[in-house]
């Protein structure tokens, strides 16, 4: 391989061939090949030719995995030599060679010895170049260098930090501009991975000389540099913000732009990396912010363009436009201090949630006001602060819905309700600017709005249509901004109302006709969307009889349009779906117009059911059109269709059996024979395995029943009954299908089907329990069956008497195996809905039952009895109180008035409070934790019927000196508390702080409850807990400490064995505080949470689980915030993966560790989710210890799998 005298293309060749070898795997040199290859790449490397130089460089990648250390470390020595060479081509390609090599090093947390030594090698040589300052060029490429391998291997070089930063630190000064840039970037890379007195002394450095302000010069460099630290590492600034900010300040004020620009950049990352810290500073930054938004000291705005008459705005921007021209002023550069402060203010705004209302009120104006803003580059980031404003405003909407919230006065929705008329007459001028950019910031801003108020525009919609329409029409409009129209009008056209639109609809559909024509496949599927929207709304003259609005002259275009795009064969997929869909709200809503062309439509519905692409599509489609009040006429296709329709429940598609099975059900005009083809599919389709498909299929049968029951005849013997039978068997049926059950069974019996009888039913259910002489395999399906056979004899009132008698009988006879506890069931559910006091036995049965040996039949006795009570309240409801008084079995008889209080109508028991509040008083004191259990939930639903008098008589019992009656009336609290809004709610808001006083109760007990309860609110109903979070958090972080003196050692024979009984307690503040993430996040300060979250990484078994959990949760919710505490919270984990469990443990404590080390993991997965998370030494260093432990490494894998995949399904489904 001669390539000294050699030709350029023969070295060129030969280069080429010898990179391609290097990268085969199989390839494996002896010393000697080794140190030639190395030598001529270096030679070539000096090679006259530029393309061989750069075939060379790619040599050196795949060549440092290749060789040994040593030879590495040739290369290394030659590329810092001739680094420095006067050759301006050899220094670049050394440079470039010199990062091959870093890029080519294993990653520090790999912990090889290579990367050490070779980077240690490149350092010193590399701080050489930098402090002797000969040449600017020389200079620069070594600081690249230098930040690059800061970047990628900076952990591997913590001794040598201290001579970089001092080699770095002159440079700031440079007089070159350039090399205070690139040392700047070098030292951002060091503080991500430098030890602490390292960045003791950068930042002292900087506070000096920032102090002394020698010149403005240096001084811009030195707040730039401040800044790019606390990018990189905000979370290790954030102590030093004191003595930093004032500084910053002060040269906020000092006339010259740039270093303004840098000051207000330096806030911007204050704000985004040291939220704790930046705290009390945000009033500052902000009111900073808003005096350089408007900050154009060169530009004189016109008053009268703000004048009231919008309709001449365009004119008006005529002009405006015009006198812009006429100044022109390249030094001016406010504009830059501009872009600083709208960026600022949107760092503000996204993460200081709490200050919403405070943002309303000073911010959002001045943005509005600077919609006007004449630099493009500026206004956007106007725009883009706003936007992050409204979605700010957008995740509190679940809690700010609720009712009691709304009265607290000025919520963030109503102050930006009063807003929307400055905002439109804001935007109303930019939607007919020339700049693309600028229309498609206010179609952003006009989608999120009415995301965040949905209806807000209805009195604007006059003003916005024809901004919108004059981007539809504009020739010079891109397509990306035509679909941003589009999509835009399609949300408005969806969150309001009908009428709004009226007055437009001949302006919208010649353009929105257009734009479905368009060529442009995404601008077509957009415009269909509106046309879909415009058919459901302004067009569809059924929905307002008072609006005599004409669709007529619309039609023929709108449909038109619409059948080109569903005939085409070739097009986009998306579009067909759409089309499809539109065809069908157009049908669905103006079929009765279209008569000539309804058949041919149709007939290509049927084309399209037949394709597997869009058959979905199409059901759906059909649906829609069967369902129309103007009774399409479908039969044409009905005979082809059904039975492609039946064929679609054989195949493996959910989506399309369910939707399948809806259009089934709403098909009226099948036949028979049609009938008979999809009778023959059900049977698979019944049963556990997908409860919804069962449902669907069910209602479907139940359809059926009321329109062909002719077809029903062939069930008696068929499989569809059987596999309803065993359904019913099912302990997974609840809900919807049970409901969806039960309503079948009713219209079966109702069609007087032979061999489909009441009895004949009966038999079938209650056969196979008498039959066997073993009990069914699960308690669920005797209530199933005992559900079924109650609402057969609700549908048969006449037979239904003696067949209760018959349960009677069978339960006096014997309460063993399956009978008795089946006909105590069916006795309850009838009694439920039938009045049974005219069964004299009826009572003694019940309370015969109570003493069975069985547990199963003492708790049906008392369900049955409960149940049979709210038939007929004033015969029975004494009769239990009664008994709860005199007798023993007080829980069962307790669980009857709990099933009467959940179930009876609140009129009924009315006349009742008063006694049964005072039976359940005299029991809550009962040692018995089950029995207080009940009485607490009695109590609780009980409130329900009459807050205003029993909220206060609750509250009072607070003062008991009994723990037990404190402990229920907490419990009680928790049973008022649901997830949907109720009239107790106001009332609950005024007291609950008296009920979670009870967290400093002196028992340990009621502290446990009433942290359950605190749960139940933080989950429910946040609105209740939200302004007490201030007194209550410390109560809840207070309960999260291990205390000693509830720890005790208890002997078990010879061992000793340790019990916590502050564990519970634990564990139930560590739930709250889980919830609390969820639903109270912005009034949590995160640091003070964090501490005790990582308490409880060390705590037991349990409460580490949960706060595993927790840091997950955490990573997405507030990353700035975890990454501060990283290293704090790295260490419990990483002590969790490396615990051994003693040898000779049992099975159980050998799962539990595998289940912690597998939760920690995940947890670990989800912190590495923080871009800046690796980088810390610690995580870093963990990481390879996890890589070179072969147990972790695949736990790791795993996981890592896991969470990716489950990430594509969330985007799947959305």
């Amino acid at each position: 391989m001669d390539m000294a005298g050699s030709t350029f293309l023969c070295r060129f060749m030969a280069t080429n061939d010898l990179m391609t070898e290097l990268q085969k795997d199989s390839i494996k040199l002896d010393d000697d090949s080794e140190r030639k290859v190395v030598r001529m790449i270096l030679k070539l490397l000096e090679d006259k030719n530029g393309e061989v130089q750069n075939l060379a460089v790619k040599c050196l990648g795949p060549l440092v995995s290749k060789v040994k250390e040593y030879q590495v470390e040739t290369i290394v020595d030659t590329l810092c030599t001739n680094m420095l060479s006067d050759k301006e081509q050899l220094r670049d390609i050394s440079s470039i060679g010199l990062k091959t090599v870093i890029g080519e090093l294993p990653p520090a947390s790999s912990g090889s010895a290579l990367a050490a030594s070779v980077c240690k090698k490149i350092t010193g040589r590399l701080t050489s170049a930098i402090a002797k300052q000969e040449d600017v060029s020389v200079q620069l490429e070594a600081l690249d260098i230098m930040a690059d391998m800061l970047c990628r291997q900076g952990g591997l070089l913590v001794n040598f930090h201290p001579s970089i930063l001092s080699c770095l630190l002159p440079q700031l000064t440079s007089p070159r501009l350039a090399v205070r840039k690139r040392t700047i970037m070098a030292l951002g890379h060091l503080v991500m991975s430098c030890g602490n007195l390292v960045f003791i002394d950068l930042i002292e450095h900087l506070l000096t000389e920032l102090g002394r302000n020698d010149n403005m010069s240096t001084t811009r460099t030195y707040i730039q540099c401040t800044a790019a630290i606390s990018r990189q590492a905000g979370h290790r600034i954030g102590e030093y913000l004191e003595k930093i900010i004032p500084l910053v300040v002060k040269f906020c004020n000092v006339d010259d732009d740039e270093l303004r620009e840098y000051c207000i950049q330096a806030f911007e990352s204050f704000v985004r990396r040291c939220p704790k810290e930046v705290y009390p500073h945000v009033p500052t930054v902000i009111s900073i912010c808003l005096r350089y938004l408007t900050y154009d000291p060169n530009y004189n705005f016109d008053d009268e363009d703000e004048d009231d008459n919008a309709m001449d705005a365009e004119q008006n921007d005529e002009d405006y436009q015009g006198s812009d021209d006429e100044y022109s002023d390249d030094d001016d550069m406010s504009w830059k201090v501009r872009r600083a402060a709208a960026k600022c203010l949107d760092a503000v705004v996204s993460t200081r949630h709490e200050m919403l209302p405070e943002f309303y009120r000073s911010v959002s104006p001045a943005l509005v006001c600077r919609f006007k803003e004449r630099e493009e580059n500026v206004k956007a980031d106007v725009f883009h602060a706003y936007l992050s404003l409204l979605k700010q405003t957008r995740p509190a909407q679940s809690w700010l819905a609720d009712p009691d919230a709304m009265e607290q006065g000025d919520t963030p929705l109503t102050m930006l309700q009063s807003q929307v008329p400055m905002i439109v007459k804001a935007l109303h001028k930019q939607l007919k600017e020339k700049s693309v950019k600028t229309r498609q910031c206010c179609f952003n801003m006009l989608t999120e709005l009415v995301n965040v108020l949905p209806g807000a525009l209805t009195q604007h919609i006059p003003v916005l249509i024809p901004g919108i329409i004059f981007s539809l029409n504009d020739k010079s409009s891109s397509s990306n901004l035509k679909i941003d129209a589009l999509a835009c009008l399609h949300v408005i056209m969806v969150t309001h109302p009908a009428h709004a639109f009226h007055a437009h609809v001949p302006a919208l559909v010649p353009p929105v006709v257009a734009c479905v024509g368009d060529p442009f496949y995404k601008i077509t599927s957009e415009a269909l969307l509106v046309t879909q929207q415009l058919v459901i709304r302004p067009l569809d003259n059924q929905s307002e009889g008072t609006d005599s609005f004409d669709p007529s002259p619309y039609i023929n275009d709108l449909f038109t349009c619409t059948i080109k795009r569903l005939k085409a064969a070739d097009i986009d997929q998306e579009v067909k779906e759409r089309a499809i869909s539109c065809m069908g709200q157009i049908i669905c809503n103006l079929g009765d117009r279209l008569p000539a062309e309804l058949p041919g439509t149709l007939l290509i519905f049927l084309e399209r059911l037949k394709n597997e692409i869009t058959r979905l599509t199409t059901v759906k489609a059909l649906t829609l059109i069967a369902g129309s009040p103007l009774k399409i006429d479908l039969r044409p296709v009905l005979p082809e269709a059904v039975p492609i329709l039946a064929s679609f429940l054989r195949k493996n598609q959910r989506a399309l059996k369910l939707c399948t099975l809806a259009a089934l059900d709403i098909l009226s005009a099948v036949t028979p024979v049609m009938v008979d083809a999809v009778l023959a599919e059900l049977p698979p389709l019944i049963s556990e395995s997908d409860m919804h498909v069962s449902q669907m299929a069910l209602s479907f049968l139940s359809t059926l029943a009321v329109t062909h029951p002719s077809s029903l005849g062939q069930l008696s013997g068929g499989n569809i009954l059987q596999q309803l039978i065993a359904l019913v068997r099912s302990p997974l049926l609840q809900g919807g299908a049970l409901a969806a059950m039960l309503e079948f069974y009713q219209a079966l019996v109702s069609t007087d089907t032979p061999g489909l009888g009441y009895m004949d039913l009966l038999r079938m259910l209650t056969g196979p329990v008498y039959s066997q002489s073993a009990a069914l395999p699960h308690k669920q399906a005797y209530c199933s069956i005992a559900k079924c056979v109650a609402a057969l004899t609700r549908a048969c009132p006449t037979e239904g008497p003696a067949v209760v008698g018959q349960f009677i009988q069978v339960s006096l006879q014997s309460f063993t195996g399956g009978h008795g506890l089946l006909a105590l069931l069916s006795l309850g559910e009838v009694g439920h809905h039938v009045d049974l006091s005219s069964q004299p036995e009826l009572k003694t049965v019940i309370l015969d039952a109570f003493s069975s040996s069985s547990e199963e039949v003492k708790s049906a006795a008392s369900y049955a009895l409960g149940s049979i009570a709210v038939g007929n309240l004033p015969e029975y409801l004494p009769f239990v109180l009664q008994e709860i008084s005199s007798s023993k079995r007080q829980y069962l008889l307790l669980h009857s008035l709990k099933e009467i209080i959940s179930s009876a109508s609140v009129s009924g028991l009315k006349p009742y409070v008063e006694s049964v509040w005072t039976l359940l008083l005299k029991h809550c004191e009962c040692q018995e934790e089950g029995t207080r259990n009940v009485v607490a939930e009695c109590l609780g639903k009980l409130t329900l019927i009459d807050p205003e008098t029993l909220l206060p008589r609750l509250k009072g019992y607070l003062l008991s000196g009994s723990s037990y009656a404190r402990s229920s009336v907490v419990t009680a609290v928790k049973f008022t508390i649901s997830d949907q809004p109720q009239p107790i709610d106001p009332l609950l808001k005024n007291c609950i702080g008296d009920f979670l006083k009870t967290l400093e109760d002196p028992d340990l007990n009621v502290r446990r409850v009433a942290l359950v309860t605190f749960n139940s609110a933080a989950h429910n109903k946040p609105s209740l807990i939200r302004e007490l979070l201030d007194s209550v958090l410390p109560q809840l972080y207070n309960e999260t400490k291990v205390r000693k003196e509830l720890i005790r050692e208890v002997e078990m024979g010879p061992f000793k064995h340790t019990v916590d009984d502050g564990l519970d307690l634990r564990k139930a503040a560590f739930e709250c505080m889980y919830t609390l993430l969820d639903s109270c996040l912005d009034r949590i300060d995160i640091f003070t949470f964090l501490n005790h979250v990582e308490d409880g990484l060390k705590d037991h078994y349990d409460i580490k689980m949960l706060t595993f959990l927790m840091l997950a949760r955490l990573s997405s919710l507030c990353p700035s915030a975890v990454l501060q505490r990283l290293d704090r919270l790295v260490e419990p984990l990483r002590a969790t993966c490396t615990t051994k469990v003693k040898a000779n443990s049992v099975k159980q404590e050998f799962e539990k560790q595998d289940e912690l080390k597998r939760s920690a993991m995940r947890a670990v997965v989800a912190l590495l989710t923080i871009p800046e998370a690796e980088k810390s030494p610690l995580m870093s260093e963990f990481q390879s210890q996890i890589s070179s432990n072969q147990e972790l490494a695949a736990i790791f894998d795993s996981i890592q799998r896991d969470s990716s995949s489950a990430n594509m399904e969330s985007m799947d489904t959305s």
